[in-house]
């Protein structure tokens, strides 16, 4: 047994940051894909064991800077106020000629705060006649399968290699713990790669036993839905592409965010907590400079570079198909159009490129 990271550097790499760590929570609340294989994955595993307690820890570390350091607090305030469209996860999409559209930010959790939509968004999803989401394949099991099986080497090890060859025989049994209490065996999920297992460990064990219980994320939720009220549904990627996008980032990066993740335990809980709290609130804008500060100071510039070609990958490039995918069903009018919330703000996120196509866009409070 080898491991590409050595285990006697892992104290110290963990001091130094644990920006990949938090990258990969952000990623698994904000691609469908990811929400969707956890869903698969708890058909494989101990789904019932998990579901009979389902009890959220975690503290918000928001409220605690406040307190404690105030002066860092109003640092996280300062660059939120500077992302543009970085308050509100629900616009109305205008334009002149067509019945009006809306643009709901999500979470792909079944935090029960999460799939409670703001107020004016169930009118408008009712009136609908086509609702967008990320990928429209989440409802229907067979394209699902069908895209695993189309690109198996995005998530497993196709050469006979399992993550236990990699992990040191000490973090091999963090993982198996980390999975035991989210009820997936080890033995299903360990020829998978080490970006998937982060996904799955970087959430807390509470949104694995809610999914247990047959709960869907919100996004599932609403093109089921949609289906059920026999409005059209339409995709703006497929899981490939999802997948794609995910695995493309380094080796070395996805073994580092797993590691992480295994060391960090239940302080992703409170990550998470503060995340959800910050989406409930409307403060998208928040999230990234909340996750940044997390880091120590020694380790900026490499953690920056790090967020930096997170955000391209994985938001970035996707904003940009998101919403040359959308325009066309948009011209149309009377759409709700539902994706990641940490899609909507930035320069370059999609409420700013859906402005450069001639929509008007105005945040409901």
């Amino acid at each position: 047994m080898h491991s590409l990271i050595k285990p006697h550097n892992l104290t110290a790499t963990l001091m130094g940051k644990t920006g990949d760590a938090l990258l990969w929570l952000l990623a698994a609340l904000h691609v469908t894909a990811l929400a969707i294989l956890l869903m698969t994955l708890l058909s494989l595993s101990e789904a019932e064991a998990a579901g009979q307690q389902i009890t959220c820890t975690g503290s918000d570390i928001l409220v605690d800077m406040r307190k404690t350091d105030p002066q860092a607090f109003a640092k996280i305030e300062q660059e939120a106020s500077a992302i543009p469209n970085g308050k509100g996860n629900f616009w109305r999409i205008e334009k002149a000629g067509t019945e009006p559209s809306y643009l709901l930010g999500t979470m792909h959790v079944t935090d029960p705060r999460v799939l409670e939509m703001p107020a004016a968004a169930t009118p408008a999803f009712e009136k609908a006649a086509t609702v967008i989401v990320e990928s429209d394949e989440i409802v229907d099991d067979k394209k699902v399968a069908t895209s695993l099986l189309s690109k198996p080497e995005l998530t497993m090890f196709l050469d006979g290699k399992s993550i236990t060859d990699i992990l040191s025989p000490e973090n091999v049994a963090r993982l198996e713990k980390g999975l035991k209490e989210r009820g997936i065996p080890l033995n299903a999920v360990s020829r998978m790669k080490p970006w998937m297992l982060s996904s799955f460990v970087a959430l807390p064990a509470c949104e694995f036993a809610r999914k247990a219980t047959g709960l869907s994320f919100l996004d599932k939720k609403l093109a089921e839905d949609a289906l059920a009220d026999g409005k059209r549904l339409v995709g703006l990627e497929t899981m490939v592409e999802q997948l794609t996008a995910m695995s493309e980032l380094p080796m070395e990066f996805h073994l580092q965010a797993l590691i992480e993740t295994l060391e960090l335990g239940d302080r992703m809980d409170d990550v998470m907590k503060t995340m959800t709290d910050l989406y409930v609130a409307g403060d998208i804008g928040m999230t990234m400079p909340m996750l940044k500060s997390l880091d120590p100071k020694k380790a900026v510039a490499e953690n920056e570079q790090g967020y930096a070609a997170f955000e391209q990958r994985i938001i970035t490039d996707r904003n940009h198909v998101m919403a040359e995918r959308a325009t066309p069903e948009l011209a149309k009018g009377n759409v709700f159009m539902a994706v990641g919330a940490l899609h909507l703000p930035g320069e370059e996120g999609v409420i700013e490129l859906l402005r450069a196509e001639g929509f008007t866009l105005t945040r409901v409070e």
